[in-house]
């Protein structure tokens, strides 16, 4: 008798998987995870969601195409402080002092670029490394001393505050000129619109070739895939979406070149968090720190490495904010740019306890935050009640982590 390659893939031939395939199955995979606990992106894009709703309702003019372009790129700074926020989340750590090292960064870059007279690309680059030292001091502290993280960076929250009105002098205040090209970046610089209607191409193009490579893998190795014509209609599916996005915010200004920039370094940190072996170590010591270093996880170099990447995060988000002012000042990386940044990370999905999350949490996150603040400008509604809506938002999130790690605990039990 000769073998047959059995009908059921690998992974459903439990009976009780067999539903669970084809188009019908990934709708019952997808109830069955939120039955189970692992409610992803769900939350906060229905919240997202209900916020321009509500918004709309009350100011017709929040979801104008030059309302939201302007929201986009107001986003940008303060989500790529919130992208290094997720990493250092992810390892089960926190970071206190994103704003003051994003303020340090940009003070850096005005002295040295307006006051010494040095080329923009120098002082850009000497304010990022800057930062890189930062992370790397906070990841020697943690990982040699065994300070807690939330000590190490409350001190560097106080101390590069000291440091950056320190290094801006009695002045206090730098201002960029309007026609360097951090500036420009930051107010002036979108995307031409047949460019971006090739991103959108381009986006689609990329989802069918990650998806059909990964469908692809898995039917070699006897599993379970998506079919191609799905697939093919998913990445159809987005590149439409995206058209549509691009043709309604170019009735008005159109997409900001530093809102891409954010967008592809949550991609290139996706890609690193899910494909490759950092980030797999990632999660593996957010999730079970003495597991994954019995499993020859390197855990030390792991823990250093985010510390590393949220405060370069910081550092570019800095400096973003300081081109779209136009200055560096006293009041750069203050206020709730802190806060911000770290409740983004968290509404957007990514757990307190570690070990889970996203890059996307970024992204998410921001456009919550910064939906609420735009939609009650609209509204003239006073600071305090953005304060208070933002801190009912970040518990709400962080309540709905804490129920479904229960629910997932109660399911692995049963």
């Amino acid at each position: 008798m000769t073998a047959t390659t059995p009908a059921v893939p690998t992974d459903r031939q439990d009976e009780r998987l067999r539903s669970s395939s084809g188009f019908r199955g990934s709708i019952v995979s997808a109830v069955e995870r939120v039955r189970s606990g692992d409610l992803g992106l769900l939350p906060v894009i229905l919240g997202l969601a209900v916020i321009w709703t509500i918004f709309q309702i009350l100011n017709p003019f929040f979801l104008s195409s030059a309302n939201l372009s302007n929201l986009l790129m107001q986003s940008a700074p303060i989500g790529i402080l919130a992208l290094g926020i997720v990493c250092v989340l992810l390892v089960g750590e926190i970071d206190l002092s994103v704003g003051s090292v994003s303020g340090l960064a940009a003070a850096i870059m005005a002295v040295n670029f307006v006051g010494n007279g040095w080329p923009i690309a120098l002082a850009l680059l000497v304010a990022v490394l800057a930062a890189v030292v930062i992370g790397f001091v906070y990841g020697q502290i943690y990982t040699r001393l065994g300070v807690p993280s939330f000590v190490i960076t409350l001190a560097g929250l106080l101390g590069f505050l000291g440091l950056q009105l320190f290094v801006l002098g009695p002045t206090g205040t730098v201002n960029l000129p309007f026609d360097s090209f951090l500036v420009y970046f930051g107010q002036l610089a979108f995307v031409p619109a047949p460019v971006g209607y090739a991103l959108a191409v381009v986006a689609g193009a990329s989802l069918f070739l990650t998806w059909f490579s990964r469908a692809r893998a898995r039917r070699k190795a006897g599993l379970s895939a998506q079919s191609t014509g799905s697939i093919l209609l998913a990445a159809i599916a987005l590149t439409a979406a995206l058209a549509l996005v691009v043709l309604y915010l170019y009735q008005a200004r159109g997409i900001g070149w530093m809102f891409v920039f954010f967008v592809a370094l949550v991609l290139i940190m996706n890609y690193a968090l899910t494909r490759t072996s950092w980030g797999r170590a990632v999660y593996a010591v957010g999730g079970n720190r003495e597991a994954a270093r019995r499993s020859g996880i390197n855990v030390r170099a792991t823990y250093i490495s985010v510390f590393v990447l949220c405060s370069t995060f910081a550092a570019v988000g800095g400096l973003l904010a300081a081109g779209r002012l136009a200055a560096a000042g006293q009041q750069s990386g203050g206020g709730d740019i802190n806060l911000n940044a770290i409740a983004a990370a968290v509404i957007g999905g990514t757990s307190l306890f570690g070990g889970r999350g996203s890059a996307f949490a970024a992204l998410l996150g921001i456009l919550v935050i910064q939906s609420i603040s735009s939609g009650l400008t609209l509204l003239n509604l006073d600071s305090s009640i953005r304060f208070m809506v933002t801190g009912a938002v970040v518990l709400i999130a962080v309540a709905l982590d804490a129920i479904a790690r229960r629910s997932r605990s109660s399911h692995g039990r049963a």
